[in-house]
């Protein structure tokens, strides 16, 4: 079978089995016509969107040979050469757009701050990942992988562990194991608090995460006075959402400070 590049956390590896970037394509939910793939390389995941008619297709590729070989490979497809970090994603699209891609482990995490960011134009993400990212991902409270991202997504997204991807299934193998997870767009379309102030409590609460959050959130200079000390007695992976929510709203700005 031929070997076709995928970009990875440990340098180049080979996916030897197809199936895997089939069944990834399949997970998508087809709900969304526009659909934009990140990092394609040399097209082992394109294959098996660039001719479905369900989707208005495009690909954004930052490494120059895989645009070339892409264009060579598959003429109709809309290769879009850049930074998907540094994009403006509000022209790639008239409307909103899935997004689906064997992500780069070394930025996985900056594409999905990004897609929190556009979170009211991304409704789906389907994407592999290494499998402790994904696993972090798909957490919930009280799990020792539930950390920033957990929160943030969750809040907006329901998150799903789909599947796990072993390393026999590279060449050569990465020394880590991958997996992939789908995001679909929950029906909040905002928070009960400034959602700016939600991301700095969330930040600084785990920034110091064994620290339980009386300690933890010192450096935001506020009085939690209005919080109760059961709460602060938690540490901030014991927190969902709605607790985050709660201490956002009743954090007393402390004189000459500002929230």
């Amino acid at each position: 079978m031929e070997q076709v590049r995928a970009k990875k956390f440990l340098g180049q590896h080979f996916l030897t089995d197809e199936s895997i970037a089939e069944r990834i394509a399949r997970s998508l939910s087809g709900k969304t016509a526009n659909l934009l793939e990140i990092g394609p390389g040399m097209g082992v995941l394109t294959k098996y969107l660039v001719n479905n008619p369900d989707y208005q297709f495009k690909a954004v590729e930052v490494d120059r040979e895989s645009v070339a070989f892409l264009h060579n490979h598959y003429p109709t497809l809309d290769v879009i050469e850049g930074d998907f970090l540094r994009m403006d994603l509000d022209t790639l699209f008239d409307g909103q757009f899935a997004i689906i891609g064997n992500f780069p482990y070394n930025i996985s995490s900056q594409i999905l701050f990004r897609v929190f960011e556009q979170r009211n134009s991304v409704p789906e993400v389907v994407g592999m990942f290494q499998k402790e990212v994904a696993e972090r991902i798909a957490a919930g409270p009280g799990s020792k992988t539930y950390g920033i991202l957990s929160v943030l997504l969750s809040a907006f997204y329901n998150i799903e562990y789909l599947f796990t991807v072993h390393e026999h299934v590279f060449n050569p193998p990465p020394k880590v194991k991958s997996a992939v997870i789908r995001l679909t767009r929950n029906n909040v379309q905002q928070l009960n608090c400034n959602e700016k102030e939600f991301v700095r409590v969330v930040k600084t609460g785990f920034n110091q995460r064994r620290k339980t959050l009386r300690n933890a959130l010192k450096p935001l200079n506020c009085s939690l006075d209005n919080i109760p000390n059961e709460l602060l007695l938690k540490r901030a992976e014991q927190l969902g959402v709605a607790d985050f929510i709660f201490i956002t709203n009743n954090l007393k700005p402390e004189p000459n400070n500002q929230i």
